[in-house]
């Protein structure tokens, strides 16, 4: 996964086919990219950009989380629940691991970076693979060969 430029590589395995959701994780895949460029061991660099990154990790998963999680409703997807706590096991998780990274006790940018890494790569291809493949069994395809979900396309 890793390459010259990049600690993560957006490939088609990360693919929903969903445009708002994959736009959403390459946007996620962007800013892991960009705080492991970071990571560069000086402590006073990384605390600052850390501040900084952080507020934008967690300004973008509250919007992501909220897209999943409305299209899921909207969807009647029966994994709902599961999936929304998996997201608040997440954030409880971000909130310790920014707990540790301040009071000094945990972490360096890079180890940060890979936890993020690593939960972001897990979930998209471990828990969100599952209501990419029932939006799947429930869309139409268009013409131009997107996927496309209407009224009549969900369960009743």
């Amino acid at each position: 996964m890793v390459n010259n430029n990049e600690f993560v590589t957006w490939t088609s395995k990360l693919e929903s086919g969903i445009k708002i959701i994959d736009e959403q994780h390459k946007g996620l895949v962007d800013l892991v990219n960009k705080m492991f460029k970071h990571a560069t061991g000086n402590n006073v660099q990384e605390h600052d950009y850390f501040n900084k990154a952080i507020q934008e990790t967690v300004s973008y998963v509250k919007t992501h989380f909220a897209a999943e999680e409305k299209m899921m409703i909207a969807t009647k997807y029966s994994g709902y629940n599961e999936h929304k706590k998996e997201h608040e096991s997440f954030i409880i998780a971000i909130v310790e691991n920014i707990r540790d990274y301040e009071s000094g006790k945990r972490h360096t940018l890079s180890s940060f970076t890979r936890f993020l890494r690593d939960w972001i790569l897990s979930h998209i291809a471990l828990i969100d693979k599952k209501y990419f493949d029932y939006f799947r069994k429930i869309a139409t395809r268009k013409a131009d060969g997107r996927l496309s979900i209407s009224k009549e396309d969900l369960p009743v």
